[in-house]
């Protein structure tokens, strides 16, 4: 959704056909049509996965969430009244839910990425050099703050703006724009130690 002036100052406001197409989909969803919300689900579950992969990493808790925050879509898909886009609106509500969950969770977090990567063996060096950068770069992002690492992985994962970043942590933009400084900052100093450290 973009907002932009008419010439005689007006608003005009575009919406992505992918954008129209969710809203198109959330209205059937309301009407109680479970082939449309079998193409919602199908249509944000492994954009969910990503996005919880980076807040939990954990499989078991990622599925409950996913799941639960499709069960929130489904009833309450009447309640959508097209403030935001429908990924801002399923999004805040997985968000929600994972905040829920992460402290609710007995199991420590797991923060190794290599656990979780398949090993390749395609060309060697040049995959040791990809997952050497993967691992520094995955403990840098592991080592921030859960609400800074969430606004860095749904502005350069998900390519959300700083508007609908606000709309699912339900903060103002300026403490998106905020966490977003202190997260490149962090990493910066984090990406320098892990490089000196590096033989």
């Amino acid at each position: 959704m973009q907002v932009t002036s008419s010439g005689a100052g007006i608003p005009v406001i575009h919406v992505s056909p992918a954008d129209a197409n969710d809203a198109r989909l959330v209205g059937r969803v309301a009407d109680g049509d479970r082939q449309a919300f079998d193409l919602l689900y199908r249509g944000y579950f492994p954009r969910l996965t990503r996005f919880l992969n980076r807040m939990t990493r954990s499989v078991p808790l990622i599925e409950e969430i996913v799941n639960d925050t499709m069960l929130v879509v489904w009833q309450k898909a009447h309640r959508y009244n097209a403030d935001s886009k429908v990924s801002t609106w399923v999004f805040a509500i997985a968000y929600r839910k994972a905040c829920k969950g992460i402290k609710m969770a007995d199991d420590p977090v797991d923060s190794d990425p290599d656990q979780r990567e398949a090993d390749v063996s395609y060309e060697p060096d040049n995959e040791l050099d990809r997952s050497q950068l993967r691992r520094v770069v995955g403990d840098a992002l592991a080592a921030l703050p859960l609400e800074q690492r969430t606004v860095v992985h749904l502005a350069y994962h998900h390519d959300m703006a700083y508007a609908d970043i606000a709309d699912i942590m339900d903060c103002p933009v300026n403490t998106v724009k905020t966490r977003m400084f202190h997260a490149r900052r962090r990493l910066k100093l984090l990406l320098a130690d892990q490089q000196e450290d590096q033989p």
